[in-house]
């Protein structure tokens, strides 16, 4: 009688235990689903509002980049005297000036294109400071001449950043 008694138990247990086993499965893959789908809503939606913000990073960093250009800089910027020290420091101040203005759009970039953007910038500066120590460089306006020889003899530093940019940019399409 005791055995019949535990064998009706089982009987019962048993289908109530896979009952139950597939509720949870079932329930556990529908929450999981469920949460995919809220996230994957989510990101939807972040990116619908996020890519505007984007775009406008990429813009500002553009026209930093292209402000930054020497043969434009050079124009826009004229030398106040003919000291060379002083004209270095006044370009070499507007690009560090114009940086730190857009210090904030790196976190709507790539890592790899904020280094290239700073790389540009750092490789700009580079060239003026060079371009300053050359002996024949004494003044202002040969300081000037110097730096637009060299840019008509090479791609300028901005040029790399700009194309990364486009790059990066035409990926979001």
């Amino acid at each position: 009688m005791d055995t019949e008694r535990v064998i009706d138990l089982f009987l019962f247990i048993i289908p109530s235990l896979i009952t139950g086993l597939i509720a949870y499965y079932f329930f556990k893959e529908h929450t999981k689903n469920e949460d995919g789908r809220r996230r994957y809503l989510l990101k939807k939606d972040m990116q619908v509002n996020a890519l505007p913000i984007r775009l406008q990073a990429y813009e500002r960093l553009t026209i930093f980049l292209e402000r930054m250009t020497p043969s434009k800089m050079l124009i826009r910027i004229i030398p106040k005297s003919s000291n060379k020290e002083s004209y270095e420091s006044l370009l070499i101040l507007t690009i560090e000036q114009e940086f730190e203005h857009n210090l904030s759009q790196q976190i709507y970039v790539s890592d790899r294109c904020w280094s290239i953007i700073t790389a540009a910038k750092n490789a700009t500066i580079q060239l003026i400071r060079k371009a300053s120590l050359l002996e024949k460089t004494d003044t202002a306006d040969k300081l000037r001449e110097v730096i637009l020889t060299e840019m008509m003899e090479r791609r300028p530093p901005s040029d790399a950043a700009l194309s990364f940019i486009r790059q990066e940019v035409s990926d979001l399409w």
